[in-house]
């Protein structure tokens, strides 16, 4: 068999593809979504005086970035869910679970490190006008750090897109596995897998052009007072 026959076994299977595309781009959706929200409030939480809110968000993160994603995936899907369920729930909420935990530990160091870059005198300015430290962070320091968060927030996305991948391991009928099945059934492998990775260079240049437009549209959003006021003395000199 020729590589432009395999080519057309692969349009035959193309069906197979797109249901791995959506299974991939679901689980990293929630994975992401999911991590972004626990990410958040462990984030803090390595920013808190209490100990007991401290130390239990550290170990979370090391736990986490400390061991691979793909042993994490192992215990989750095959020890931790049918342990506290008892029964296996299917793979996608395991691998969703998984890619969740891990990105949730990711993303706490970079809502962590965001949250420091701001200059403590805005903290203090917000107090000083009668804000509470939780109303403060919420409408001063946040907003502010998240414009420094887009990029890592994004190379985040992007990573958690391809290490859902991973999930193949536990029979999940991802993108991974579309090639799998299609390499197995035909003894063929160069091109499967590299349709497999022109469709996952594919996502990623769509993941990183939609972070690129959206560090942009906040950027741009985001105009210090006294640039506006100079453009308003500007457009007065004008007239």
């Amino acid at each position: 068999m020729t590589s432009l026959d395999m080519m057309g076994v692969i349009w035959d299977y193309r069906e197979l593809f797109f249901r791995g595309i959506l299974v991939t781009l679901g689980l990293t959706a929630v994975g992401y979504v999911g991590g972004f929200i626990l990410g958040l409030f462990v984030g803090m939480g390595k920013l808190s005086k209490r100990k007991w809110i401290y130390y239990p968000s550290k170990f979370y993160v090391d736990f986490f970035r400390g061991t691979p994603l793909l042993v994490q995936l192992l215990l989750i899907h095959t020890a931790l869910i049918p342990t506290v369920f008892g029964q296996s729930l299917g793979f996608f909420f395991s691998g969703a679970v998984a890619l969740m935990l891990n990105s949730g530990a990711y993303n706490a160091e970079i809502i962590r490190a965001g949250i420091q870059s701001i200059e403590k005198g805005q903290m203090e300015a917000a107090r000083s006008l009668g804000m509470t430290q939780n109303f403060a962070m919420r409408l001063v320091i946040l907003p502010q750090a998240f414009r420094r968060m887009i990029p890592p927030l994004g190379n985040e996305l992007i990573a958690l897109l391809k290490d859902s991948s991973l999930v193949t391991v536990i029979a999940a009928s991802d993108l991974l596995y579309a090639g799998k099945v299609v390499a197995g059934a035909y003894s063929r492998f160069w091109e499967p897998y590299l349709t497999v990775a022109i469709l996952y260079l594919i996502l990623t240049f769509v993941c990183s052009k939609l972070i690129e437009y959206v560090e942009k549209r906040f950027s741009n959003s985001y105009v210090p007072s006294s640039r506006k006021k100079s453009r308003r003395l500007k457009a007065g000199a004008a007239e």
